[in-house]
């Protein structure tokens, strides 16, 4: 074992004292550049490698991080997201690493910008941001830059805000990929379903918006004969209310036989044909939510994508905790996997590794 090297042994290679051997390894001031040069040179001489973790603890800092997200329903893709983030910070206990977290409504304009001022108030180490319009969110992040507060971008990657990182899937590739998936199955199907779920005119997000753009492109390129149709279901209806209106458009479209969502909700077109005892028509949706799951199981859904919500959230604390606390280089863009999950795999899938 190489013998373990002392503060006092850089400072006698430097030829400086103790304390400023202290004072560069943790990065505080008053130190002379003429110091910290000498300092440097005898560290990479010495070829000294710092214990992080040691040093982290022993700095004895407290850290505030926020996270930034939108409001949600159970049994959807950001309830996974927060159970990685939460159990990121359980890991982080012995290094006083709070999280907060907090709630934006995506479809109350001020929402976003009010909750943006609160963590400009609360002045923190770091923050994990899922995007909301592309205007609000650039105005937040060119104060979080004016106040030297490193961010990581999750959900939606927009290089130009200049994050820490951005963890999530390429929702172009992922829509594309669904649409090849799709074609080998469906073949010439005369007629495709696009299930979204919207409020105030809107979908839920600019990721399902890029999904969609991708699967459009592979059918217009590949499927140019197949016909999309679309079926907007407004957000938070009861499932009887979804009932009557699924009755309404499979009554209109009785020979279609193939749909996909580009949300986590695809078991409310699953439950509905379990209920309907319908074994005709085919769904592909996102996430392993458990209700998607169980339709996947009984037959209902025939394909999810996977996008590992639990791993984004964790991973996102993760960087920012290597790079705030651990001052670690982090990789910038972090595509997650694109993994098709059937009935056949899906007990065999693993929403984390931690």
């Amino acid at each position: 074992m190489a013998e373990k090297i002392r503060i006092k042994d850089i400072a006698e290679r430097a030829g400086v004292s103790a304390g400023t051997v202290d004072r560069v390894l943790h990065g505080r001031p008053n130190v002379s550049p003429e110091a910290r040069k000498k300092v440097e040179q005898a560290l990479r001489e010495m070829d000294y490698h710092p214990n992080m973790y040691a040093s982290a603890l022993a700095f004895n800092k407290a850290y505030h991080f926020i996270v930034l997200m939108p409001s949600y329903e159970s049994e959807a893709y950001w309830e996974e997201v927060e159970e990685g983030i939460l159990k990121a910070a359980e890991g982080m206990a012995d290094f006083q690493v709070k999280i907060h977290i907090l709630y934006y409504d995506r479809y109350i304009a001020n929402s976003f910008v009010k909750q943006c001022q609160l963590c400009i108030d609360s002045n923190p180490d770091g923050m994990v941001i899922v995007p909301s319009v592309f205007e609000a969110t650039q105005a937040f992040t060119t104060q979080l830059h004016d106040h030297n507060i490193p961010f990581v971008l999750l959900d939606s990657n927009i290089p130009e805000l200049q994050p820490l990182a951005f963890y999530g899937q390429d929702s172009f590739c992922s829509g594309y990929f669904a649409a090849k998936m799709m074609r080998l199955f469906a073949g010439d199907e005369k007629w495709v379903m696009i299930m979204r779920l919207i409020r105030h005119g809107k979908v839920l997000s600019k990721q399902q918006e890029n999904r969609e753009v991708g699967f459009r492109h592979y059918m217009a390129k590949h499927c140019p004969h197949t016909s999309i149709v679309e079926l907007d279901l407004p957000l938070g209806c009861r499932q009887q209310d979804y009932e009557q209106l699924l009755d309404e458009f499979f009554a209109v479209h009785p020979d279609l036989h193939h749909c996909i969502t580009f949300n986590s909700k695809a078991y409310i077109i699953g439950e509905y044909l379990l209920d309907r005892k319908r074994k005709d028509v085919h769904i592909m949706g996102y996430d392993m939510v458990n209700r998607n799951a169980i339709c996947l199981r009984e037959g209902s859904i025939t394909f999810l994508i996977a996008q590992h919500a639990f791993m984004q959230g964790h991973s996102c604390i993760d960087t920012l905790f290597n790079a705030v606390v651990l001052k670690k280089q982090v990789t910038p863009v972090n595509y997650m996997p694109i993994e098709l999950i059937t009935r056949e795999n899906m007990d065999f899938y693993r929403r984390t590794s931690y």
